[in-house]
């Protein structure tokens, strides 16, 4: 394939993820309560976002066939590192719920070990209701959700050292 052939693809697909980034649902508000999650863990479990009620959670929506998705993965395992035995006003512990697009059931589970995502709580969405209930339409996309199950943050504000400074606001001082 041609150099001018690869822009042309990079650009269609850039062009793509900015269009669904632009169409993303408004619904999910901040100070609103969150959305309920219950989703299939990789050992055939169910996990629920009700199960971390008092705690606050990092609701992260990713897959495994996802570049950005798997850049910022050190990033979130660097935060649940960080914050997983602090003290927050709003929360008594730190947890990410980890939520899979992926259909490839094999791929999620392989992407969690190369990943070093070591926390207990991951979710595969095959039927995408929980994506469609926070409104996600692209990936990788963040809520941050405190201990009384009140979305607190999400967007750009999760990603990179922006998710450090954002858990930093409510940790206790």
């Amino acid at each position: 394939m041609k150099l001018h052939q690869l822009f042309i693809i990079a650009l269609i697909i850039g062009l793509f993820y900015v269009s669904l980034s632009l169409n993303q649902d408004e619904s999910v508000k901040i100070n609103r309560v969150a959305p309920a999650i219950e989703l299939r863990t990789p050992k055939g479990k169910i996990v629920k976002l009700s199960d971390f009620k008092g705690n606050l959670v990092l609701v992260d929506f990713w897959a495994s066939w996802c570049g950005p998705c798997r850049q910022e993965s050190p990033n979130v395992v660097e935060a649940y590192v960080k914050y997983r035995k602090s003290k927050f006003s709003n929360a008594n512990g730190f947890v990410v719920l980890s939520v899979s697009l992926d259909q490839d059931e094999l791929a999620w589970k392989k992407a969690i070990k190369l990943d070093n995502l070591y926390w207990k709580s991951h979710g595969i969405d095959t039927e995408g209701k929980a994506s469609k209930s926070y409104g996600v339409n692209s990936i990788p996309s963040a809520f941050l959700i405190d201990g009384e199950g009140n979305i607190i943050a999400k967007g750009e504000e999760l990603r990179g050292l922006n998710l450090h400074i954002t858990i930093d606001k409510f940790v206790k001082k």
